[in-house]
């Protein structure tokens, strides 16, 4: 989860040119802000380091997770929109 995602996408979105996909705005999230992916990063690699062996607990990697949460961030403003 990131902080503050709302502003942030808001703020990719701004500065984006062209074509808007999933793809370019993953991009230009990760040349805006590298610090909040290394964060996540770092998250996911303390939590998958502290299961317990043979415990499952279903997270989905970082990159996942955020073209996950972009995509349902620009679906649903391109319906307000």
């Amino acid at each position: 989860m990131i902080l503050d995602q709302e502003q942030i996408f808001k703020d990719v979105l701004s500065k984006l040119e062209g074509t808007i996909n999933e793809q370019s705005f993953f991009n230009k999230f990760l040349e805006l802000y590298p610090e909040v992916w290394k964060k996540q990063k770092i998250m996911f690699s303390k939590f998958n380091k502290s299961k317990k062996f043979g415990q499952t607990i279903p997270l989905a990697k970082p990159e996942v997770s955020l073209r996950k949460d972009i995509r349902i961030w620009l679906q649903k403003n391109q319906m307000q929109s």
